[in-house]
C-alpha cells in the first residue's frame, strides 16, 4: 500500500472532548498570586484539565502524553505528571518543559520539594531530581518486604525533611540533603494510605487502610487522637483552615466523614458525595469550601455555611460515570448534545460552555419513592437508556424527549427545560395482565411537531401516543406491524408517513394518521437500525450483513447500496443537506458516503469503535461516543473552513488511525497537519479547447472586442476640447507607436523645424503586418498569425486595420477575401467564437456596400453566413440537451 493511500480524515479533524472532568487520581489545588485565584487540576486519561475554583470554568487543557497519567502534583510554577516510567513537568498548564528519565518501573508517587522533585516507583526506588537541570540529586532504595512506600509528604517547617508512609504501617522521617534516616515511627499495624499536614505545626493526619484516622505529633511521636470510619480504607484527608477545627476524610464508597478535632467526635456525614471512591479532598485555604473529585467523572465544590456542620453542594461539573451509549443533537442550533449513558443518566452537554450543561437525572419507576430511598439503595431505578428521540417544538408546553430502557417495556418521557424525568410512562394496555412476557421497547421516534410519540416493541407491535396526555392513540397493523422484533422506525417531517423495519426483513411504510399499510419492501438481510433525514426523505437502513441501503421515501425504492464495513454498524448520521451519510461500525472506522455519486469519500480509523455519532444541524461538528470512554468527542467539518477534494476513495484504501481529540501526542500532530495539507483541492488546468465539437470563447477581456461597433460614439465622447499644444523643446518621453502593446518609434534624424506639413500619401500607403499576414495566408491558408495579431490590438487599431483593407485606401479585394476566409477558419476551428463575431460585425459595418457590389466577396459572405447558421444550430442542440439534463437533475430524485 502506498503512503499516499494511508491518510487520516480529509473531512473531519479533531476539535475537543466534552464531558471529561476527572478520573481516579486525586486533584491538585494551586494558588495564582497574580490572579489571586485558586485553580484545581484534574487528570483525564493522557492529559489534565485546569479549572478555576470560583466558577469551575475550564482554563486550560494540557498537551497529551503518550501514556495515561499515573500521578499528579504541582508547585507554584509547574505541574508534575507521572506517566509510565517518566515524569514530565508542564509550564502554563499546557506544554512539557522538563522530562525526567531514570525510573525502571511505573512511577506512582510525586512530591514537589522546593527546587527539587521527589518521585517513587513501584520497585520502591525513591529519586530526588533537580527540577531545572533534570539531573538526579539522590536515589534511595527501600526493601519492599520491610518498608513499601505508599504515601509521601513534606512536614511544614521541617527543613530538607520528608515523611514516608508504608503499606506495612510504619513511618520514616528522612533528611534528603544528608541522605539520613532521622527517625522511624513504629506505626499502627495497618497500611498507611494518606499523609496530610495539619494546620498545626508538627501535627500530621495519617489515614490507614483499616479505616482509622490518626492525628499524630511527629515531634514527640505522640498520637493526639484516633478516629474510626466504618466505610473501608481512608482515601483522602483534609483540614479546614478558616478557623473551624474540622477534618474531612474520604472513603471508597463515596461517603465523606467530618470530624470535630476539639470535641473529638463525628459531627456530620456527607453520604454519596460521589458514586465511587473519593479520590481527592481539599479544603480551600482560608475559605469554607471543600473540593472533591472521584472516578465517577465529577468535580464538586461544597460550601459549609449551614448549621449542623455538613456541606451543601455549591457547584459541580458532572459527566457520565459509565460510557455513553447514544448521543443526539438537541434542537436546530447545534449547541446541545443529549447523551444517554450506561450509568442510567440522561445528560445534556453544551459545546459552548460547561455552565450550560444539564443533567436530567436517572430514570425511575416512582420518583417520589426514589427520592426517599436515595440513589444508592434505589430499587425503583430504571435500567440504562438504549435509544431516545427528542424534539424542541413543544418542549416548553410538555415533555419533548422519549426514551427506551434496556429490557424494559415502558417508554419514559423527559422534560428538557425542567431537567428531569417527565410525567408519563408510555405502555400499551395489552400487556397489563401478563407481565411475564419478555417484551421490551426497541425503537422510538417523536414527530417534528412534538405532539406524538411512536414506540416499537420486540413483540412486533408499533403504538402511537399523545405526548401531552400520554394517551394511547392507536397501533399499526391489525394485530402486529411485523412478525418478530421491530428494529427501527421513523416518522417523516410532515406526519404523512411512518416507516418501520423488522427482523422479518421487511420495510413497511404506513400512513401516519389512518395507520394503513401503504407499501412493503423486502430486504436481502435483517435490518439492524434505521435513520431518516426528514428534509430529503432519505432513509438509511443498516443491515446485519454490514451493508447500508438508502430508501427514497417518495419513490419507495432502494436507490443506493453501500458496502465496505467489516463489523456491526453502530450508528448513522446525515449531513444537514442530506448529501453525506456518516456511519460508524465495530470495525473502528467512521466512513462518509456521498449519496449523489454513491461513493465512499472519507474514511478514518480509531483506536476504539464509535458506538454513537451525531452530526450538528448546522453542519459544523460531528460528535462521537466510543467504547469504554466517558467522553464525547467533537470533530470539526473541514469543508466549512477550506476547500477539500471530495474524491472517491479507491477500493483498496487502507485508513490510517486518527487519535481522539485531546488525546493526541504533540509529535504526531505535526505529521497529521502535513497529511491534511497534501489532500487539498487539486487545481484543474483547463486546456485551450475541451473538445472539437464544442464552441470555445476567447480569454480576452470584453473591452477588447465588445465596443468595436461603438467606436464612433466613444471617439465623439473622447474628442478633445482644444487642439494639443506643440512642445517647445524635445519631448520628455520617447515616441511610441500607438497600440495596445507599446513599441518605440524610429528616431527621426532631421529636426522638426524644417519639416514640411504637407501630408505624404506614400506613408499612408504602407502595408501593415496584419495586411502582410492576410496576403501570405492566401497562399499558405494558415490564419493563426493574423488572428494572434488582431488579439494583441486595441479596438481603435483593429478598426484602422480593417479600414485599410478596402481598395480605395491602399487595400485590395484579395486581402478582403482573405479576411473573410480568416473568419471561416475561426468558425471551423470553433475557437475564439466571440472574437469572430465581433470582427465580422465591424468588417460588415465598414465595407457592406463594397461587398454587395463585388460577386466574389458576396459568395464568401454567403459561405460565412452558412457556417454561422450551422454552428448556431449545433450549439442550440447542445444547449437544449444540457437544459433538459439540468431540469431532470433538479426535479428527479436520487
Amino acid at each position: 500500500m502506498s503512503v499516499a493511500n494511508k491518510k487520516g480524515s480529509a473531512l473531519f479533524s479533531g476539535f475537543r472532548a466534552l464531558g471529561l472532568y476527572s478520573n481516579h487520581l486525586p486533584h491538585v489545588v494551586r494558588y495564582h498570586k497574580k490572579h489571586r485565584e485558586f485553580y484545581v487540576v484534574t487528570a483525564v486519561g493522557k492529559c489534565f484539565h485546569t479549572y478555576n475554583v470560583k466558577k469551575l470554568g475550564i482554563v486550560a487543557v494540557s498537551n497529551a502524553l503518550p501514556e495515561d497519567i499515573s500521578s499528579l502534583a504541582a508547585d507554584r510554577m509547574l505541574v508534575f505528571v507521572a506517566h509510565g516510567k517518566l515524569v514530565s513537568a508542564f509550564a502554563r498548564n499546557k506544554e512539557v518543559v522538563h522530562t525526567y528519565k531514570g525510573h525502571n518501573a511505573e512511577v506512582h508517587l510525586l512530591l514537589p520539594f522546593g527546587d527539587h522533585m521527589i518521585s517513587v516507583d513501584k520497585d520502591n526506588i525513591l529519586i530526588i531530581w533537580d527540577v531545572q537541570s533534570e539531573e538526579e540529586y539522590l536515589q534511595i532504595t527501600f526493601d519492599k518486604t520491610a518498608f513499601d512506600v505508599s504515601a509521601i509528604m513534606h512536614p511544614s517547617t521541617y527543613l530538607n525533611k520528608i515523611l514516608l508512609g508504608s503499606s506495612q504501617g510504619g513511618l520514616q522521617l528522612w533528611n534528603v540533603k544528608s541522605n539520613k534516616l532521622l527517625y522511624t515511627f513504629s506505626g499502627w499495624s495497618s497500611g498507611v494510605s494518606v499523609l496530610t499536614q495539619a494546620p498545626a505545626v508538627d501535627v500530621v493526619g495519617v489515614g490507614l487502610s483499616s479505616g482509622q484516622i490518626i492525628v499524630h505529633n511527629i515531634k514527640y511521636d505522640e498520637t493526639l487522637m484516633k478516629f474510626q470510619q466504618d466505610w473501608g480504607p481512608i482515601t483522602a484527608i483534609s483540614f479546614r483552615t478558616d478557623g473551624h477545627p474540622v477534618m474531612a476524610a474520604g472513603s471508597p464508597v463515596g461517603h465523606i466523614g467530618l470530624w470535630d478535632l476539639e470535641d473529638k467526635k463525628l459531627i456530620a456525614q456527607m453520604r454519596n458525595a460521589h458514586n465511587t471512591s473519593i479520590a481527592g479532598l481539599t479544603f480551600v485555604q482560608g475559605e469554607p469550601l471543600l473540593i472533591t473529585n472521584a472516578a465517577d467523572n465529577a468535580i464538586r465544590v461544597w460550601i459549609f455555611d449551614a448549621p449542623g456542620g455538613g456541606g451543601r453542594l455549591l457547584r459541580c461539573r458532572i459527566g457520565h460515570s459509565a460510557p455513553p451509549t447514544r448521543i443526539r443533537h438537541h434542537g436546530q442550533n447545534g449547541k446541545q448534545i443529549l447523551s444517554a449513558g450506561q450509568d442510567g443518566t440522561l445528560q445534556s452537554f453544551s459545546i459552548i460552555h460547561e455552565r450550560f450543561n444539564k443533567s436530567l437525572g436517572h430514570g425511575s419507576i416512582n420518583k417520589k419513592k426514589s427520592k426517599k430511598k436515595g440513589l444508592q439503595y434505589d430499587t425503583m431505578k430504571l435500567p440504562a437508556i438504549t435509544t431516545f428521540a427528542s424534539e424542541t417544538a413543544r418542549q416548553s408546553d410538555w415533555d419533548g424527549i422519549v426514551a427506551c430502557h434496556r429490557g424494559f417495556l415502558s417508554v419514559t418521557t423527559w422534560n428538557y427545560q425542567k431537567t428531569s424525568m417527565g410525567v408519563h410512562k408510555l405502555e400499551p394496555e395489552r400487556f397489563e395482565r401478563n407481565r411475564a412476557l419478555n417484551v421490551h421497547a426497541t425503537a422510538v421516534d417523536i414527530t417534528s411537531c412534538g405532539n406524538f410519540a411512536v414506540v416499537a416493541l420486540s413483540s412486533g407491535h408499533i403504538d402511537v401516543y399523545n405526548m401531552q396526555s400520554g394517551y394511547h392513540r392507536g397501533q399499526y397493523g391489525k394485530d402486529k406491524a411485523h412478525e418478530g422484533p421491530v428494529r427501527g422506525l421513523a416518522v417523516d417531517g410532515l406526519n404523512q408517513l411512518t416507516v418501520s423495519v423488522g427482523a422479518d426483513k421487511l420495510i413497511k411504510i404506513w400512513k401516519f394518521k389512518s395507520k394503513e399499510l401503504v407499501h412493503t419492501v423486502a430486504l436481502k438481510s435483517s435490518p439492524a437500525a434505521v435513520f431518516l433525514h426528514r428534509d430529503s426523505g432519505m432513509l438509511a437502513i443498516a443491515l446485519d450483513d454490514f451493508a447500508i441501503n438508502i430508501l427514497d421515501m417518495e419513490t419507495r425504492r432502494i436507490v443506493r447500496i453501500f458496502s465496505g464495513h467489516n463489523g456491526q454498524i453502530n450508528d448513522m448520521a446525515f449531513s444537514p443537506d442530506g448529501r453525506w451519510l456518516i456511519t460508524s461500525s465495530m470495525d473502528c472506522t467512521i466512513r462518509t458516503w456521498d449519496l449523489p455519486s454513491g461513493c465512499l469519500i472519507d474514511c478514518f480509523l480509531l483506536d476504539a469503535a464509535a458506538v454513537s455519532i451525531t452530526m450538528s444541524p448546522t453542519g459544523d461538528f460531528l460528535a462521537s461516543a466510543h467504547v469504554d470512554d466517558l467522553g464525547i468527542y467533537l470533530w470539526s467539518n473541514n469543508t466549512l473552513c477550506r476547500p477539500v477534494s471530495l474524491r472517491p476513495l479507491p477500493s483498496d484504501y487502507e485508513p490510517a488511525v486518527v487519535m481522539l481529540p485531546g488525546t493526541c501526542p504533540v509529535q504526531e500532530m505535526e505529521y497529521e497537519v502535513e497529511e491534511v495539507t497534501s489532500d487539498e483541492m487539486i487545481e484543474y488546468e483547463s486546456p485551450e479547447q475541451l473538445a472539437d465539437q464544442l464552441v470555445t470563447l476567447s480569454l480576452l477581456p470584453d473591452s477588447r472586442w465588445k465596443n468595436l461597433l461603438k467606436l464612433d460614439i466613444i471617439k465623439k465622447r473622447n474628442k478633445p476640447k482644444e487642439p494639443p499644444k506643440v512642445p517647445k523643446s524635445a519631448p520628455f518621453f520617447l515616441p511610441t507607436v500607438p497600440g495596445l502593446l507599446p513599441q518605440f518609434g524610429a528616431a527621426d534624424s532631421s529636426s522638426t523645424e524644417g519639416q514640411s506639413k504637407i501630408v505624404n500619401f506614400g506613408v499612408l500607403a504602407q502595408k501593415s503586418d496584419f495586411y502582410h499576414q492576410l496576403e501570405d495566408a492566401l497562399v499558405s491558408n494558415d490564419y493563426t498569425g493574423a488572428v494572434s495579431l488582431l488579439k494583441g490590438m486595441g479596438p481603435s487599431s483593429i478598426e484602422t486595420e480593417l479600414r485599410g483593407l478596402a481598395p480605395d485606401v491602399g487595400g485590395s479585394l484579395d486581402v478582403m477575401q482573405s479576411f473573410l476566409k480568416m473568419i471561416i477558419s475561426i468558425l471551423d476551428s470553433k475557437r475564439d467564437f466571440d472574437l469572430a463575431q465581433a470582427y465580422l460585425a465591424l468588417f460588415l459595418k465598414l465595407h457592406l456596400r463594397l461587398i454587395s457590389e463585388e460577386p466574389v466577396l458576396m459568395d464568401l459572405a454567403r459561405e460565412v453566413s452558412t457556417r454561422i447558421e450551422e454552428t448556431w444550430t449545433n450549439m442550440q442542440m447542445l444547449f437544449n440537451k444540457s437544459l433538459c439534463l439540468l431540469a431532470y437533475m433538479k426535479s428527479a430524485l436520487l
